[in-house]
Parts: C-alpha cells; structure tokens; sequence
C-alpha cells in the first residue's frame, strides 16, 4: 500500500493555491504526513527590484520582499493553524517552477499539490504557468485541484473537513497504469471512500464485434485488478466500468455522473505533458474537468 510521508504545497496567497492548501491538509492529516508549505518570492513581479538593483540596493531589497514574504506566510498559516497538522513552512527566491521542483526534490516529496485556475486557465493554453511547467517535470505525484464542481470545503481550518467519498481510477492496463493504481486503492483505504476502476475502448465504427469484444475483456481485466485479499465490505465499495469512445470524454462524462471528487491517471514519464502532447487524454481532463486530478508520473 502507498504511504505518503512528505507533501509540498507552495502558496501565491491566491483563491487557487488556497484551495489547493486545503486539500493538502486534508491529504497530510489522512496521511499524517508531514506538510511543507513554500512560498517563492520572484523579483519579477516586482519593478521597482530593478530599479534597486541599479541603485546598489538589490540584496537589501531582496532581504526586504523575502521578509514581507515570510511575514505574509506565517499570517497565513497561523489563521489556518489546527491542532491536527502542523506545516513547517519556507521562503524561497527565484523563478517558482525552479524553486518548487528543487525544494521537493530535496525534500524527497512523495506528493505535490498545487492550484490551478480551472477550464479557463488551461482554455488559454497555459504552457509556461507555474503549475503546468511543475506537472511535467515533477518526479513525483502531482495533485491539480481546481474549483470542484461540488465543493467539498466546509471548514478553511479542519483538514477532516474535506472528504473523499468517491475516486474515480483510469486506467489503460499499461505498467504506468498499475502504479497508479496503488495510489488510487491507497486513497481509497484512507478516505474509506467509494472507487471505480474505468477503462475506455477506444469507438470502432467499422467493426462493432471487435469493439465488444473488448470491452468484455476490459471488463475482465478490471475485476482482476482488484486485490484477492480485499474483504467483502470493501469489495462492495470498488466497482468496474467499461466505456466505449474517446477516452478524455468519457472519463469526463463518468466523473459527472459519480459525481466523482478525485480522478486519478498514470501520466506517461516527465515531460509527457508537453506542447506536442496538448490534445491528449491527461491534458483533456485537466483542462475540461470538474474535480481535482491525482497525476503519477512513472
């Protein structure tokens, strides 16, 4: 069974990383985890820095932006403080994307999570924005929390109160597919949540035999991707499904319909988010989705 011991979150104080800060907690309070929080500091954001650094004053200023920084991230964390998670926190400066890849890699993160800003944000094609730059070169689990279509957040201080009722699983059958799997029956034990294993065959107008015929088989490998030693009451929790169309928008379509909280996939290596790869099936559910994605990069 997966463990998850060590999750990063980073934080721009915005509605996004906010939300995705909540998620974290709830993550690491499951887990009981231990939380980072990071907060980056880029100059560029900041014109005047320029300006300091003609002057002679660029490590003053510097020191200046990361203490206000500093100041600004323990505000934050003490008005979300609970007793059942303590993030340890840290400012760095630099380019964010740099920063956040490098801070968990030294930290060996098992998982980050991180804001995105929803259907629009991707509708602009965000190649180059700090979550999407960090989705394709993490190696680690990335968690993508967006604004679900039904919020889960009832409380901004009780990790416990967000839940997980029902995960969605997709999978291609592919070695990438059943690491990810670890990850999503592990989720599903600590949530004591609902899961369904779907796979999507692939519309084959021009043979309908053949496109039953896998299904059926789909429909067998799923069952037989269930654990033998699962016990009753959590088999009555696991459920299979087979689909038949393009893969995006029937997980799409399956995730609406569960009303699913959490999809989680296998992303096939580093970098397989990248331009080239804008129309595939991982980069089609980030953009159009309605819940948070568990990405696991192999």
């Amino acid at each position: 069974m997966r463990k998850l011991q060590r999750i990063v979150c980073p934080i721009d104080f915005s509605e996004f990383s906010i939300r995705a800060y909540r998620y974290a907690l709830s993550v690491a309070y499951r887990y009981r985890a231990r939380l980072f929080v990071q907060h980056v500091v880029e100059l560029w954001k900041y014109p005047y820095a320029d300006v300091a650094a003609y002057l002679g004053d660029y490590d003053e200023t510097c020191r200046i932006l990361r203490k206000g920084g500093e100041e600004q991230l323990q505000q934050f964390l003490k008005t979300s403080a609970n007793d059942e998670v303590q993030p340890e926190y840290v400012v760095d400066q630099g380019m964010a994307p740099d920063c956040i890849l490098a801070f968990a890699e030294a930290q060996k993160a098992d998982l980050i999570v991180m804001g995105t800003h929803g259907r629009r944000g991707f509708d602009r094609l965000v190649l180059g924005s700090v979550t999407e730059r960090v989705m394709r070169n993490a190696s680690c689990p990335l968690l993508a929390v967006n604004k679900p279509l039904h919020d889960l957040i009832e409380s901004d201080k009780l990790p416990s109160a967000i839940h997980l009722s029902r995960i969605l699983f997709c999978t291609d059958f592919s070695e990438n597919s059943r690491q990810a799997l670890s990850h999503a029956l592990s989720l599903r034990t600590e949530y004591n949540a609902e899961l369904t294993l779907l796979h999507v065959v692939e519309d084959m107008r021009d043979s309908a035999k053949l496109e039953q015929a896998l299904a059926t088989t789909a429909a067998k490998q799923l069952r037989d991707l269930i654990p033998q030693d699962t016990n009753t009451n959590d088999k009555c929790k696991i459920t299979t499904m087979v689909r038949v169309g393009t893969a995006y928008r029937q997980v799409l379509q399956v995730a609406l319909e569960t009303q699913t909280d959490l999809v989680v996939m296998a992303v096939r290596g580093r970098g397989s988010l990248d331009l080239a790869m804008f129309g595939s099936t991982t980069h089609r559910i980030l953009q159009f989705g309605t819940c948070p994605v568990f990405l696991v990069h192999v």
